[in-house]
């Protein structure tokens, strides 16, 4: 649930940071689905996730974090067969126009310094990792290893640094938020470094981003928690004959759920979850959507609280008489 809900926030602050902007609707109606009728800034975000996945998944495999793990996650975003770049990076420059940062050039001067990132990486010292993870942040992102992409995958790349660590179980650290909502002091910060070697700013501004990301993303937790286990007890006393924990739960693991995803999960034949989604809509559990000649059906207060910066949602009314103080509106 958590792995399908939050890395997507992530992917959506982390895409538009490079100005590549799409909805949270779009990017919850489209990904449990194929995805070919989303726009493109929908599919492109949508394969950011995909990348902060696979880059998890390759950690939990044993293989540590290399140049090659940089790489697939740069080439999962792009969905092009790319490598360290051999042609000369992309100038940074002011609002004036003025270049202000030249990437280093030749590609294996690249992978020389690709490989320094990864000592530094891996080095056994005593240097805190949030620290580390900061400044391996800056120095990927100086050394600007690819054609394009190199801001997403450094920001993938943070989350599995953590991971790496021991600090993270679950790649649901939602760090882009922070950095979208304060995108000019993250750049200034990081060409800081650069021209003045001004470290401490830019440690300071990542620790602060984790601190604040991590009890951010610590209490959506726990109202989904909350949110998914007062759907349970409802759907369980107003519709005991079509409960199953099973059922509920589905729609936790993606807030919008189409007919086939029931019959996929073993829940009955199309004509039987067809009723279960019926009586569901009926209760005021779930929302119907017609999307083109299929239907979907919407967990609603699911959505509002993936998408809400606030953790509050509304409890069912039936549910609610009678009910216990974690069933009342959550703050």
């Amino acid at each position: 649930m958590l792995i399908n809900s939050i890395p997507l926030r992530e992917a959506k602050d982390s895409s538009a940071i490079e100005n590549i902007v799409t909805t949270n609707d779009k990017l919850f109606r489209f990904a449990n689905a194929d995805g070919t009728q989303a726009d493109t800034a929908t599919k492109e975000t949508l394969r950011y996730r995909t990348a902060l996945l696979r880059g998890y998944e390759s950690l939990k495999a044993g293989r540590p974090l290399t140049t090659k793990t940089a790489v697939d996650v740069c080439r999962a975003i792009k969905d092009v067969d790319l490598d360290i770049r051999r042609t000369s990076g992309t100038n940074l420059k002011n609002q004036h126009g003025k270049v202000v940062y030249t990437p280093p050039e030749g590609e294996a001067v690249l992978r020389e310094k690709m490989a320094n990132w990864e000592r530094f990486i891996h080095d056994e010292s005593d240097l805190d990792p949030l620290i580390k993870m900061a400044v391996a942040h800056y120095q990927f992102e100086a050394i600007h290893p690819f054609p394009d992409g190199n801001g997403r995958t450094g920001r993938v790349l943070n989350i599995l640094v953590l991971i790496e660590a021991g600090l993270l179980d679950l790649p649901i650290l939602y760090l882009s938020r922070f950095i979208n909502d304060r995108r000019s002091e993250y750049y200034r910060l990081l060409l800081e470094v650069t021209s003045q070697q001004s470290w401490e700013p830019w440690v300071l501004y990542m620790l602060h981003a984790v601190e604040e990301t991590a009890d951010w993303t610590r209490g959506k937790i726990w109202a989904v928690r909350h949110l998914m286990d007062h759907t349970v007890r409802y759907v369980a006393t107003a519709l005991p004959k079509i409960y199953s924990r099973e059922l509920v739960e589905l729609f936790f693991v993606q807030p919008y759920v189409r007919t086939q995803n029931l019959v996929d999960a073993g829940l009955g034949t199309r004509k039987t979850v067809s009723g279960y989604l019926g009586q569901l809509v009926d209760a005021g559990v779930l929302r119907e959507e017609k999307a083109g000649r299929e239907k979907l059906y919407v967990n609603v207060r699911f959505l509002d609280l993936l998408t809400s910066d606030s953790n509050d949602f509304a409890p069912f009314s039936e549910a609610s008489a009678g009910a216990g103080p974690g069933d009342r509106r959550l703050a």
